[in-house]
């Protein structure tokens, strides 16, 4: 049985929560029972003291205001005024991101969108017994979903920034998960807790490191983010893996380190129509492609192929070589990811 420190916002989260869990239930990503019995039993609030969010009105005390950067406005849930701890408990229970933690004015790491979590989660297909590096720690949360799930024992979380480590071994302490908690590069994985079943990563990469694969077990899955999209793949061995993407598109905060590839260069979209440069499925295509076809080249592409969804595209890794495809690896379309770090 698991031990969580005395929690005085209990009662009101356990609420909170459960009409959470409903929500994504509704909206189909808690299919699972043992993801959702996850959901319903990890307390989110925990792995979130303190979260930020856009400024525009007045902060919540002068607490508040001075710890805010770059125009973040700060919720904790020691603050004095009980309204704003109000809001604080609230908004670790609305289904969204979070930003956790801003250096200099810029978003270091935040806490995913619960619903996209529990699609992410479950689209990993683990099993019990099945053995997992999460690449990115954030708060924790991911790593206690999947601790509830299969065990602490069977959990490896990796991150480069020391401060955020720390952070997420105390908010997994005070919720009564254990799972190991690593600082150091993900793009590294984890060699000393390999071989693993699943390998998910909470960043953006541009191209699949190859040391994820070599820490595989044949057959074992890989999740990550990539353009605006989620790549699942199936490892068949220590070089090659394959698959396609998911339906949903994702942002987030990308790999940092040594490793994950060079980041895609940045694409001008001057004279394109804008039903093209608005739509979420042409900038996946123009992100995917980037380096390789120039704007008008991808917004033919688009054309001539019917707007594509994103599950018509792929991504294929064999030894050196990686490239992302539409319908078929070896068919007319296909385009190299960028070059994994020597």
């Amino acid at each position: 049985m698991r031990t969580q420190r005395e929690d005085p916002f209990a009662e009101a989260a356990a609420e909170a929560r459960r009409e959470l869990v409903r929500e994504i239930a509704a909206g189909g990503d808690l299919q699972d029972p043992a993801w959702r019995a996850a959901f319903e039993q990890v307390p989110r609030h925990l792995f979130v003291p303190y979260f930020y969010i856009g400024g525009g009105g007045a902060p919540c005390s002068s607490e508040a205001e001075s710890s805010g950067e770059g125009g973040y406005e700060r919720l904790w849930c020691e603050d004095p005024d009980p309204d704003c701890r109000r809001r604080w408990l609230e908004g670790a229970y609305l289904d969204r991101p979070l930003a956790t933690h801003v250096r200099d004015g810029e978003l270091v790491s935040s806490a995913s969108q619960p619903s996209l979590m529990a699609g992410m989660l479950h689209a990993l297909e683990v099993r019990d017994g099945d053995s997992v590096l999460e690449i990115g720690a954030g708060t924790g949360y991911n790593a206690a979903l999947l601790a509830h799930r299969l065990g602490d024992e069977r959990v490896t979380t990796v991150d480069l920034d020391e401060d955020i480590t720390e952070a997420a071994r105390a908010h997994l302490a005070a919720a009564g998960y254990h799972p190991v908690v690593v600082t150091g590069d993900g793009a590294r994985g984890c060699p000393w807790r390999a071989p693993f079943d699943a390998v998910i990563a909470t960043c953006a990469v541009a191209s699949v490191p190859p040391e994820w694969l070599a820490q595989c077990r044949p057959g074992a899955r890989i999740l990550a983010p990539l353009s605006t999209g989620l790549i699942r793949l199936r490892v068949r061995d220590a070089e090659h893996a394959e698959g396609r993407f998911l339906h949903t598109s994702a942002y987030f905060v990308p790999l940092r380190g040594g490793g994950g590839g060079s980041p895609a260069p940045v694409v001008h979209t001057g004279g394109l129509p804008r039903r093209a440069t608005d739509n979420e499925l042409f900038r996946f295509l123009l992100t995917l492609t980037a380096g390789s076809l120039d704007p008008h080249e991808a917004y033919s592409l688009w054309q001539r192929e019917r707007r594509p969804a994103r599950e018509r595209f792929g991504v294929t890794v064999s030894g050196e070589h990686q490239w992302a495809w539409l319908d078929e690896p070896e068919g007319p379309y296909s385009w190299p990811l960028g070059s994994p770090a020597p």
